[in-house]
């Protein structure tokens, strides 16, 4: 139960880093006219370089490359599921809004992965999972369209479907790089899984953007230190923090925790912007705190190395 309760800890850190993802995406959009695609190749070559320079200064770019050798499929998938979840997610915000890409794409990865716990164990799921799950997710709703700006979505349609990729490739990602921690520390899991996402946004981002004749540059100092920002703390270190916390939390449980990423959100408006959220967005961050606070005593499995 200790190592269960810390693992729930570094996801939900993770959760609130990821909070900041939205804000920041928008701001990054706005302020430079840079596309989701380039600010996610931006992203991820800051995250890799600050990745790789955290390994050569703790020894371990050796253990990653054996890593990426042994396990090459996993960290593959695993990379590529983490690459189209981040894409997916921008061109989400950008084409319907922060609240409805948040709400779709965060929530369904708690429902896809309880659906796939019952098929794996063959038995329905506990009570205790359907209510933890259920709660979060009416949060998450509260939280995310209660406390939505209200305004007019550019492309409603496609930003649906993109949050609907996003949230299934982030499920995905998560289930699939859990095991790996399993056998390697969290460094050495996010170098090698975030060097192969980079390796599928970088040049595919920049080169569309390119091709469509987008802005690939800015004069904004402040954009490009958000740019830092979102490569180096919501990308390297957070997956960092997520990958730790995986070592003793099952993916379910860490999906549910990471909707601290809203709650945080919610944070950001009330603290630094001065807005004052309404009844249903308070219910809905309360809500999301109440099934966070119930992971640990779901009965759940620990993970077990192997």
């Amino acid at each position: 139960m200790p190592r269960t309760r810390t693992g729930l800890a570094l996801v939900c850190c993770a959760g609130v880093v990821w909070g900041t993802i939205g804000p920041a995406v928008h701001l990054v959009h706005a302020g430079s006219g840079l596309s989701p695609l380039t600010i996610g190749a931006y992203r991820a070559i800051a995250a890799v370089a600050a990745l790789v320079v955290a390994s050569l200064v703790t020894g371990r770019l050796h253990t990653c490359l054996g890593l990426a050798r042994s396990h090459w499929r996993r960290v593959l998938i695993t990379g590529l599921s983490t690459a189209a979840f981040q894409l997916l997610f921008f061109v989400a915000v950008v084409a319907t809004g922060v609240s409805v890409a948040t709400v779709v794409s965060l929530g369904l990865p708690p429902v896809l992965l309880l659906v796939l716990s019952s098929v794996q164990r063959r038995r329905a799921p506990s009570p205790a999972r359907i209510v933890t799950v259920t709660t979060a997710l009416v949060g998450l709703a509260l939280v995310s369209v209660a406390g939505g700006s209200g305004g007019a979505a550019p492309n409603a349609a496609l930003g649906i479907l993109a949050a609907l990729g996003s949230g299934t490739a982030y499920a995905a990602s998560t289930h699939l790089g859990a095991p790996l921690t399993r056998e390697h520390d969290a460094l050495t899991v996010t170098t090698a899984t975030m060097s192969v996402a980079a390796a599928a946004l970088v040049p595919g981002g920049l080169a569309v953007a390119y091709l469509r004749g987008e802005t690939m540059s800015t004069t904004d100092a402040g954009a490009w230190l958000l740019l830092v920002y979102l490569g180096v703390v919501t990308m390297a270190f957070a997956y960092v923090l997520l990958f730790a916390g995986l070592r003793s939390t099952t993916s379910g449980a860490a999906v549910v925790a990471t909707l601290l990423e809203p709650v945080t959100a919610v944070l950001i408006a009330v603290l630094l912007l001065g807005e004052r959220p309404s009844v249903e967005v308070a219910l809905g961050v309360l809500l999301i705190l109440g099934a966070i606070a119930t992971l640990g005593r779901e009965g759940e499995q620990e993970p077990q190395p192997q």
